[in-house]
């Protein structure tokens, strides 16, 4: 993935937070909405909640903190203060905030991937992107429920390229519902050439109709809560089909060796755009070789063989778990768990801003979020400067 001027990519945030409404008349307004959710600059510094937040803008220069008023045709009133924050990131809109900043930055993964990063007949690299829920454990919805969030991360098939959030949306109701805002957010995304991965939950009908009608492929993962398709799956003859493609990975003490067999779709298969079935099994040992762990997994991929091979579909199932390594990093970095912020969008609006944070910080080549925040913490400009808040 080629280099992503960060400025390219960000430049119209502090436009795309002015659209963002918290309800506030203008009227008497000290601080716009805009500006006090640019303290999402107080985020990629690693703050994690709003007596933080209001703590670390407390102490950023004055020069710096006036630039974002001036920007949005507001005179500088200071520093937001705790109360004035939280009241923002309550009622804003997080519908709006999650649409403007994630998709934009999102875009901004996808462009480093252009045509004039190849070099002579490179294939063009894999698309992905990866569907999955969080439930913030310690946070309420808007219906008193636990909040569920729905996120889908793109970027590259290929391991180690940045990634960003390109949507999320709430999940209201039970987490059944996912499926149904996971099609809610792809109806409203691009996904010519795009490989959509999910876990079993996702694999639904109406799912696939929708991707492949839009122009992207798919590779799910298949269960035992699709019953009639796993009894068809499970059935096929996999003693007797050769391994495709196998990969040694170690690290941590640990050794994991992961093998896939592929076949063509049985004509009966109940499921449909379904061009190549898979098992990819999955043993792990430490490094003296004792036995810690076997996995398999069968699954469904609309790819022809010529559109995506065995390593190809390997690699989509292996990279899908990227999604996975975002929300630990909110867990672990930002303590999303542990927080008991419960009012209103004030649960969504803070993890929209981690995200941001994260799609920023791994745009700007860091992509050890701990670290990066401790980087970004060192010096009170370089988050602005990271968000291109200021000029």
């Amino acid at each position: 993935m080629g280099d992503v001027p960060v400025a390219e990519v960000c430049r119209d945030l502090l436009e795309l937070l002015v659209e963002v409404s918290d309800g506030r008349s203008s009227q008497g307004r000290d601080h716009p909405a805009a500006v006090v959710l640019a303290a999402a600059a107080a985020t990629v510094a690693g703050m994690t909640g709003y007596t933080a937040m209001s703590g670390w803008v407390a102490d950023v220069p004055e020069v710096v903190v006036a630039d974002p008023y001036r920007r949005v045709g507001a005179l500088p009133a200071g520093r937001p203060s705790r109360s004035t924050i939280w009241r923002v990131c309550t009622d804003a809109d997080a519908q709006a905030l999650d649409s403007g900043t994630s998709g934009r930055l999102g875009r901004g993964m996808a462009a480093g991937t252009g045509a004039d990063d190849r070099q002579g007949s490179a294939p063009p690299p894999l698309m992905q992107v990866r569907l999955d829920g969080k439930t913030v454990r310690g946070a309420k919805g808007n219906d008193g429920d636990q909040l569920h969030l729905l996120a889908a991360l793109s970027g590259t098939a290929e391991s180690g390229a940045p990634r960003g959030v390109l949507a999320q949306a709430e999940v209201t109701g039970a987490k059944t519902n996912e499926p149904a805002t996971a099609r809610d957010l792809l109806d409203v995304l691009d996904l010519t050439g795009v490989t959509v991965t999910a876990d079993a939950l996702h694999t639904v009908k109406a799912t696939a109709e929708l991707i492949c009608q839009r122009g992207g492929q798919f590779v799910f993962a298949v269960k035992e809560n699709r019953r009639a398709l796993f009894d068809t799956l499970n059935a096929l003859s996999w003693a007797d089909t050769p391994i495709a493609y196998s990969s040694v990975d170690t690290g941590h003490g640990r050794i994991t060796r992961r093998t896939i067999q592929v076949l063509p779709a049985p004509p009966d298969l109940p499921f449909p755009h379904v061009n190549q079935v898979w098992l990819i099994e999955r043993y792990v040992t430490d490094t003296t070789g004792r036995h810690l762990s076997a996995v398999a997994q069968l699954g469904v991929a609309s790819h022809t063989p010529h559109q995506a091979g065995p390593a190809d579909l390997a690699g989509y199932v292996q990279g899908h778990w990227a999604i996975e390594a975002l929300h630990w990093i909110r867990d672990t970095c930002y303590r999303e768990d542990h927080s008991t912020v419960r009012t209103r969008s004030g649960p969504r609006i803070l993890a929209s801003l981690r995200n941001l944070a994260i799609n920023a910080l791994r745009l700007a080549g860091r992509p050890d979020i701990t670290e990066a925040t401790r980087w970004a913490s060192r010096h009170m400009t370089r988050p602005f400067a990271i968000l291109e808040l200021t000029k």
